[in-house]
């Protein structure tokens, strides 16, 4: 096996490459001509009937909603308060121009239930419309609006549905007519449905704006979702507006030849496709009876490459082994020495250099793997200590403070009034804002505190290794209360902020990290209620319940 795997079997294959190729270009040269006038011809064939099928349905379409239009102009909005009157009104259209098979139906302003339907469906007097989108769109329209492809709530059969508004004479819409159509209706969507190319090549119907194969030769195809982006990349074009002719893979892996054609009176699309392998038939025949015919003249151009090469390759093969000692770890990993100025000389700077990048991309690794640390323990935006940092900051503390008997503070501080100040001037003055804050909080601080951003406007200050916790966290919320309340200074607009803190402190008593962060939110919220820009010591008499 050794020398399959080695450089001169593949020089050898090499040569082999470049003779097959020569027969290849002399074999094949009329077969990829052909093959690509085959398939334009087929495209052309493809994308003159998918035209046609779009045009029909086209027709259809614009058929239906002029005939929606009308109806819904031609209504006497007396006759919506005399159901049988109504009713009779749109059995008579319906009889007279059937082209809503699933029926007319005459809706409340509400949506709250129909007014009259012909003919009857089961079920769908008691359907309520309010929410449908259609129906909200016909509400405000001037003009026909036809809904998202679906499946009927009262029957379950794929229906379109085109609906316009009903006005009286100052103009209010006091009704909305809309008709049903079944998609797979004779004279409609039948001909897409019916009509093949090739032994299992077919048409589709697109919607892109509802990402639905409206219609399919393959009836299981029908209202089901289309491929997400990156299945299909020819269909990834077409959803984006791409219409003409193009080769791709299909959701099941199977190469097609598509045609796209554009309905314009909808936005959808119609797919004629056929797979290639029909399509390229008799081209893959003859070649197939080309690949048999060259078989033996290959083979006898393999045997006279084999005894010709010459065995001039050894300096290549002692640096190969050199390289492969240092990958297996017996070998220092270092530069190679240039002994010759040929390809083996080339390959070995070319090693060299390689070296060289894995020396800096361990440099630069080593340094992503600080930044990646720092990242997981502090805040994006601001740098400050982040909520996983504080607890464990937090937990360092209780600790050191019950072994040591020490004390130490927590001080939470919320911005009071900071969301005007967001919805006014934007995110990004917000942003700026947060960060003069972590500033300004993290000056005068000792390097055994800590200050950490837990969320929006949210901050807390840990105070450790404190002889009087309270004159302590007390001293650092005035100093905060009034660093905080120095106008900011946003792209030349000044701007005004307090905050209110909330004190929690520990002196000895067996108490949990989660219930003095709960301790300082209490105090925060206490400092809230006595009027913003004030801090609050917790004691025991404040419950939680008073938040």
């Amino acid at each position: 096996m050794a020398i399959f795997q080695s450089i001169k079997f593949r020089l050898i294959g090499l040569g082999v490459l470049i003779i097959v190729a020569g027969v290849m270009l002399r074999m094949f040269f009329a077969l990829p001509y052909a093959q690509g006038l085959l398939r334009d011809e087929a495209a052309a064939q493809q994308l003159s009937i998918a035209s046609y099928i779009a045009r029909d349905i086209d027709h259809s379409i614009q058929a239906r909603q002029a005939l929606i239009a009308e109806l819904s102009s031609a209504l006497p909005p007396a006759l919506l308060s005399q159901p049988e009157k109504l009713f009779n009104w749109i059995r008579e259209r319906q009889r007279v121009n059937p082209l809503f098979n699933s029926g007319l139906l005459v809706l409340r302003p509400d949506g709250s239930g129909l007014l009259a339907e012909y003919p009857t469906v089961a079920g769908r007097s008691s359907l309520v419309f309010s929410n449908t989108a259609w129906f909200q769109a016909a509400l405000h329209a001037d003009s026909p609006v036809m809904g998202k492809p679906q499946r009927g709530r009262a029957n379950g059969e794929p229906i379109l549905i085109m609906a316009a508004p009903v006005r009286d004479a100052a103009r209010q819409v006091v009704a909305v007519l809309a008709g049903v159509v079944v998609l797979n209706t004779p004279g409609f969507l039948d001909r897409l449905q019916e009509t093949r190319l090739g032994f299992s090549g077919g048409f589709l119907l697109v919607s892109p704006a509802d990402k639905l194969f409206v219609g399919a030769s393959d009836p299981s195809m029908v209202l089901q979702p289309t491929p997400a982006p990156g299945v299909n990349l020819l269909h990834d074009r077409a959803m984006a507006g791409y219409r003409g002719t193009g080769i791709t893979i299909n959701a099941k892996g199977v190469e097609e030849l598509s045609a796209m054609v554009t309905v314009p009176s909808t936005g959808w699309f119609v797919v004629a496709r056929m797979p290639t392998a029909e399509v390229f038939h008799p081209i893959m025949e003859m070649l197939g009876f080309y690949l048999k015919n060259t078989l033996l003249i290959v083979i006898g151009m393999i045997a006279v490459l084999m005894l010709l090469l010459p065995r001039t390759l050894r300096p290549l093969t002692d640096a190969a082994h050199a390289m492969r000692e240092m990958a297996d770890g017996k070998r220092q990993l270092a530069p190679l020495p240039v002994k010759r100025q040929d390809e083996v000389g080339g390959l070995v700077l070319g090693f060299n250099y390689l070296v060289e990048r894995l020396r800096e991309k361990e440099t630069a690794l080593k340094a992503s793997e600080a930044r990646m640390a720092f990242m997981a323990h502090h805040d994006a935006l601001t740098g400050l200590c982040n909520r996983a940092m504080l607890e464990d900051r937090l937990q360092q503390a209780l600790a050191r403070a019950q072994r040591d008997g020490t004390h130490f503070a927590l001080l939470f501080c919320d911005l009071d009034d900071f969301k005007p100040i967001n919805d006014e001037y934007g995110h990004d003055a917000g942003d700026a804002i947060l960060c003069q804050i972590a500033a300004r909080l993290l000056d005068e601080r000792r390097a055994t505190d800590t200050v950490a951003r837990l969320g929006g406007d949210e901050f807390v200050v840990l105070l450790t290794d404190l002889n009087d916790a309270r004159s302590a966290a007390v001293g650092v919320a005035q100093q905060l209360l009034a660093a905080i309340g120095i106008p900011f200074n946003i792209a030349g607009t000044i701007l005004e902020l307090s905050a209110s803190i909330g004190i929690a402190l520990y002196s000895g008593a067996s108490i949990s990290t989660s219930q003095l962060m709960s301790q300082a939110d209490i105090a925060m919220y206490q400092a809230k209620r006595a009027g913003k820009n004030e801090f609050c010591v917790f004691d025991e008499a404040m419950e939680p319940t008073s938040i």
